[in-house]
């Protein structure tokens, strides 16, 4: 039997004898966007500008620290009610892209299309104990990867027979809604991520399906990213559904960074690095010497394109701790209070209140402020957490540089801190580089819409991709800030709790 993702032909589709009518003339593309907390949907125009925007909130549930649930089926209500909305205000949509985020783990009976449990967020870290149980046998994996979540929820399933089940990421629960239960697929930016493929190439790997109970039936078929991959017959008029993207490639698209060496970083809740590597042979590991992760940046006409990421796990968070702190009374403040003191009077701020990512992961790292006197004000201590974060996004790039061995291109931010002059300034000064600044706040909508928008010829190829969107604004470093300084406090913020410390994934 061929499996799914590894060649032979592939399940019927629409794709050799739909004609898009409509080449030719402008093209709007519908966008669903799956975030942590709200999903959107809006409509991309020819111009690369987003329009119609709706936005359904989707919280999650946390029943117990360290868990993070949510309800399947309010979000795929969601993502109907969303595009319906939108498409109802726009022209007609020529195609669909989907973002989501990645490690966000489904399991369903593929009978009646019901989940078996709830389903299991990225920043769930119930199986953390399976995970280091797994890494003592010489399987590494991480517990917010889909592979132990998707293994948790089938053995809870019950005596639903296990080849009944369906394994999916977000891309794949909303595909299978919005086809009516036709298609089960993910693409290879999600897919890669799983942990459940070989790390040389993105097809299932069998020894590790096996492994953890996750029969072959189960998984889904791996697809391109940018492609006619199914009609979302649930939508009016059926557009194809011709985009499929992980939330942080899609931000890597979406801020047109689509050539070798360059470079976004999206500083949300924390802060994630990707570079565009470009086709041919992915990574060499699937860890790099300097934290850094391999990732498929996306992939068309069955070619991957490769990238690598870098993660900081604190990032916004350390604005919202100011808030609720009383510092500032938004976190959109931080900008004017940090700005009305030209320095930090020497505070520097390590900003790892749930620990360290790239290059150190260092999990029992806490946040630490230094250099505190009685002349250290509130738009010092304000000041020192922006510094901070951007010497961290530093970090970031410089770790990427190292596992690479390319020097990047002058990054792009997006994000909510994006917004944030005098943050945005630290990180050019820091960094000695140039920033720019991308045209829209979150990006990962665009990319999805780029993607599919390139499979039906919305736009000519990967150069007019590249062009869209000019940046919002480009920061000019001007005064460095002292890297000594902030290595020797990153010093002092690690390993607080060294059994955490200890702890690899």
């Amino acid at each position: 039997m061929t499996r799914r993702g590894e060649g032979g032909p592939d399940p019927p589709t629409f794709e050799r004898d739909r004609t898009i009518a409509i080449v030719g003339t402008p093209m709007n593309i519908l966008v669903i966007d799956v975030g942590s907390s709200s999903l959107r949907a809006a409509v991309v125009d020819a111009a690369g500008h987003l329009h119609h925007e709706h936005r359904i909130r989707t919280p999650r549930d946390v029943p117990a620290p360290g868990l993070a649930e949510f309800d399947p089926v309010a979000i795929a209500s969601a993502a109907g009610a969303a595009a319906e909305a939108a498409m109802a205000a726009a022209p007609p949509v020529s195609a669909v892209g989907i973002a989501n985020q990645r490690a966000s783990t489904v399991v369903w009976d593929r009978r009646n299309g019901e989940p078996v449990g709830p389903g299991l967020s990225w920043q769930d870290l119930r199986t953390v104990i399976e995970c280091l149980t797994l890494q003592s046998e010489g399987l590494r994996l991480a517990p917010n990867q889909p592979a132990t979540k998707a293994a948790h929820l089938i053995a809870a399933a019950g005596d639903i027979p296990r080849e009944e089940l369906c394994v999916g990421t977000l891309d794949s629960w909303l595909v299978w809604n919005l086809t009516g239960g036709a298609h089960h697929v993910t693409d290879a930016t999600n897919a890669a991520v799983t942990g459940l493929v070989h790390n040389d190439r993105v097809v299932w790997d069998p020894a590790v399906s096996e492994r953890l109970g996750i029969p072959d039936e189960s998984l889904p078929r791996i697809v391109d990213s940018s492609g006619l991959l199914a009609e979302a017959s649930t939508l009016p008029g059926s557009p194809p559904i011709a985009g499929l993207v992980g939330d942080q490639q899609g931000a890597l698209v979406g801020a047109g960074c689509v050539r070798p060496g360059d470079v976004k970083i999206t500083f949300g809740t924390g802060g994630m690095l990707d570079v565009c590597m470009g086709p041919g042979e992915p990574p060499p590991a699937p860890r790099g010497p300097n934290g850094t992760f391999p990732v498929v940046a996306w992939q068309q006409a069955g070619l991957p394109v490769w990238g690598i990421e870098a993660m900081m796990l604190s990032a916004g968070s350390c604005v919202e701790w100011l808030r609720e702190l009383g510092l500032l009374e938004r976190p959109a403040d931080s900008h004017t209070v940090a700005a009305g003191c030209e320095h930090s009077a020497g505070v520097v701020f390590v900003p790892a209140l749930g620990g360290l990512g790239a290059p150190h992961w260092d999990f029992g790292a806490r946040g630490v402020f230094s250099g505190l006197t009685m002349g250290v004000e509130r738009a010092h201590l304000v000041r020192a957490v922006l510094e901070g974060v951007a010497h961290r996004g530093v970090d970031l790039i410089e770790a990427a540089e190292a596992d690479s061995g390319h020097h990047l291109a002058e990054p792009v931010i997006d994000g909510g801190m994006s917004a944030n002059g005098t943050f945005v300034q630290a990180l050019a000064d820091a960094s000695g580089r140039r920033i720019r600044v991308a045209g829209e706040l979150e990006c990962t909508a665009l990319g999805a819409a780029y993607l599919a928008g390139l499979a039906v010829g919305a736009w000519e190829g990967w150069d007019q991709v590249a062009s869209l969107r000019a940046p919002r604004a480009v920061f000019e470093p001007r005064s460095p800030l002292d890297r000594e300084q902030w290595r020797r406090a990153l010093r002092s913020a690690s390993s607080w709790h060294e059994d955490l410390s200890a702890v690899s994934f």
